[in-house]
């Protein structure tokens, strides 16, 4: 199994046509706790044209000490990856650029040495955001790629919280963050690397647990459809559809086969299933405890998936103020 070290280069896409159009760039870093995410894009016949999309698993959430103190590890990665990151943002004028920390820098106690370090790096200031902003992000990025109406849940597993948002076009009405995520979730439950069917339930029992407090208010308010966002979702998703499944689709019968077929893996070293990436292999079954025990609390039948989060959210929220401001 390869360390976070041993990673390869950032997962990079720069389409040649817009990389000399000289039009002003738009830039948003999610600094996630499993992977940190670059978007570059421009603004052009209302609609943002993407100009680099890169991602890397840094896995910040795992260099978390029991004091809550990130490591030196953790924060040298997390300083590679920037390193490789910043060459995509020449050309980004300072009020364009937001890089923004989630759940892993909101825990950690000694996040301003960090801070300090990338702020450095980049040249620009790093905002650690609150959990119900970044939910209203993620529903801002979700939104912003659908075309339909109505109501819509939109839930998002990321490595160290997962957000809850109910909304109706680009309006959220109702707003949540719990510190659920595929990375703590792994530690807490997976972390001698045992699959059972004990082992999931109890972590499965930990998720309900903490969605009793939500619960009965989203429930109240009720969806027309279920979005899921970002990697644990898109993962399951592609893995359901390499099995014959609907392609951005997870199904409760699809989920429950597919948390059947990571029991039968025995270890989190053993698990290799065809449309998941290998990087996301030691997380995904604590991501899909994750999210089984979504679809319980909440009575799911399905879910698809929608290809806009938080970064998304965030170049979108920067032309709205824009246009406010007019």
């Amino acid at each position: 199994m390869n360390s976070p070290m041993d990673r390869p280069q950032p997962s990079c896409d720069e389409p040649e046509e817009l990389q000399a159009s000289g039009m002003q760039r738009l830039a948003a870093i999610d600094l996630g706790s499993n992977s940190f995410h670059l978007l570059v894009a421009h603004y052009q016949d209302n609609r943002l044209q993407v100009v680099a999309r890169c991602g890397e698993k840094v896995q910040l959430a795992a260099g978390l000490d029991a004091e809550g103190r990130l490591d030196e590890a953790a924060m040298q990665r997390a300083l590679d990856c920037l390193a490789r990151f910043a060459p995509l943002l020449e050309g980004v004028p300072g009020d364009s650029l937001r890089v923004l920390g989630t759940s892993a820098l909101r825990t950690a106690r000694n996040r301003q040495a960090f801070l300090s370090r990338a702020e450095a790096l980049l040249g620009c200031p790093i905002e650690v955001i609150a959990g119900q902003e970044e939910a209203r992000l993620i529903y801002l990025g979700a939104a912003h790629t659908l075309a339909e109406s109505g109501r819509r849940l939109v839930v998002d597993i990321g490595g160290g919280s997962t957000e809850f948002i109910i909304g109706e076009r680009m309006q959220a009405l109702k707003l949540e963050s719990l510190d659920i995520g595929c990375v703590t979730h792994t530690r807490r439950h997976f972390g001698n690397g045992v699959l059972s069917e004990a082992r999931m339930r109890r972590a499965e029992a930990d998720v309900l647990a903490q969605l009793e407090c939500i619960q009965p208010a989203y429930l109240e308010l009720g969806w027309d459809e279920v979005l899921g966002s970002s990697g644990t979702i898109k993962a399951a998703a592609s893995v359901l559809a390499a099995s014959g499944g609907t392609p951005d689709e997870i199904s409760r019968s699809g989920l429950e086969a597919l948390r059947q077929r990571l029991i039968d893996c025995g270890h989190l070293d053993h698990v290799a299933l065809e449309g998941l990436k290998p990087d996301r292999a030691r997380i995904f079954p604590a991501g899909i405890a994750i999210l089984g025990a979504i679809f319980e609390a909440f009575g799911l039948t399905r879910m698809r998936y929608a290809d806009g989060a938080l970064r998304e959210g965030v170049l979108h929220d920067m032309l709205g103020r824009r246009a406010g401001r007019r």
